[in-house]
């Protein structure tokens, strides 16, 4: 069945902040035959995705963009409660939860939903989890799995503790979400038991089963990612504010036009500045220049949008690279980037988002 006029006319319906349309024509497709999963999988899931673009490209307001996501939200919360779509628990227990840091938390509300019309019993915990709550439940109600969401790779760090204290409370662990690479390259280096690219094939594995791999109480993220060895995560990490606070107080010198800028505008260039720290740390800890120099394509596809030269993050990569000579693998993610820059490299659809 072609999706396409549901899907437009529940973007419709998000546009005008329409709730009850978009209920109302959910339903009228539910009692129509077509099934809830694919409603949820082939009409909201795609609207969403379409919601997070348009928002990227200067098409939505963050103030439109949340009250569409909202819709979005409450349809699903809608169809998970309508008579035609109640399921029965045979299949067994998972926890569903978005990693700490993480407030995107409709992806995992959608699987949640449809592992729950496959018959899963489903401990959603929402977003932003921490990782101690998360093992308190785990331990509580010993799940056989735990499925963790997280869509900015930025969070990887913290996934990574997650997946390791799941699986040595006794839950193998199943990954997704756009954090976690196009092909699941950081799921795997992560020591997860399993990476599913959407919802359908994270259902799937689960019908299959995850297998559990015994995790030591000791288990550090150093016997995952030996390269962390030379501190340069945990330094630039713990200096984020510093290396924040001198690049902004340096940058009008190298970008004269920032002398112009008005307070709204220094706030959001400081906060442009501590996304770019915060992926040039986390690309040292998973030791990928791929995920650094993609954020900084898809910024500069960003700024470009919103009127911002893309050519103002060069003099911030250099002063960063500046005050990081003694940092090898982070000179090396800063040149890659500049070189990126320089080629006048744009994202794919597959680049991770902030």
């Amino acid at each position: 069945m072609d999706y396409q006029d549901a899907r437009d006319r529940l973007w419709s319906a998000v546009l005008e902040r329409d709730e009850y349309a978009a209920v109302a024509m959910v339903f009228a497709m539910l009692d129509d035959g077509v099934s809830a999963e694919d409603l949820l999988l082939d009409v909201i899931a795609p609207t969403q995705k379409k919601v997070g673009v348009e928002w990227a490209v200067n098409r939505l307001t963050v103030a439109q963009e949340h009250a569409a996501t909202a819709i979005n939200d409450r349809v699903i919360a809608a169809l998970a409660h309508h008579r035609a779509s109640r399921p029965v628990a045979h299949a067994g227990r998972v926890t569903v939860a978005c990693v700490d840091g993480e407030w995107h938390a409709l992806p995992a509300r959608l699987l949640a939903e449809v592992l729950r019309l496959r018959g899963w019993q489903v401990d959603f915990l929402g977003a932003q989890v921490p990782t101690p709550h998360l093992v308190a439940h785990v331990h509580h109600h010993g799940p056989d799995a735990v499925a963790l969401s997280s869509s900015i790779p930025t969070q990887l760090p913290t996934a990574h503790a997650a997946i390791t204290a799941s699986q040595a409370a006794g839950a193998p662990v199943l990954v997704g979400g756009a954090a976690f690479g196009v092909d699941g390259r950081y799921a795997y280096q992560l020591g997860a038991n399993a990476w599913a690219p959407d919802a359908r094939g994270a259902a799937e594995l689960l019908s299959k089963g995850v297998s559990a791999v015994p995790t030591a109480a000791t288990h550090q993220p150093i016997d995952d990612l030996p390269h962390l060895a030379d501190q340069e995560y945990t330094m630039v990490h713990r200096t984020t504010s510093q290396l924040v606070k001198e690049t902004v107080a340096q940058l009008a010198d190298r970008f004269p036009a920032m002398r112009t800028y008005d307070e709204l505008q220094l706030q959001r260039t400081s906060e442009d500045i501590a996304h770019i720290v915060d992926y040039l740390a986390t690309a040292l800890y998973v030791d990928d220049d791929d995920l650094f120099t993609g954020f900084i394509a898809w910024t500069a596809e960003i700024l470009e949008a919103r009127g911002v030269p893309a050519d103002s993050l060069g003099p911030a990569l250099d002063l960063l690279a500046e005050q990081l000579t003694d940092f090898p693998r982070s000179q090396r993610l800063l040149e890659a980037a500049r070189s990126a820059l320089s080629d006048d490299s744009r994202p794919t659809e597959n680049t991770p988002m902030a």
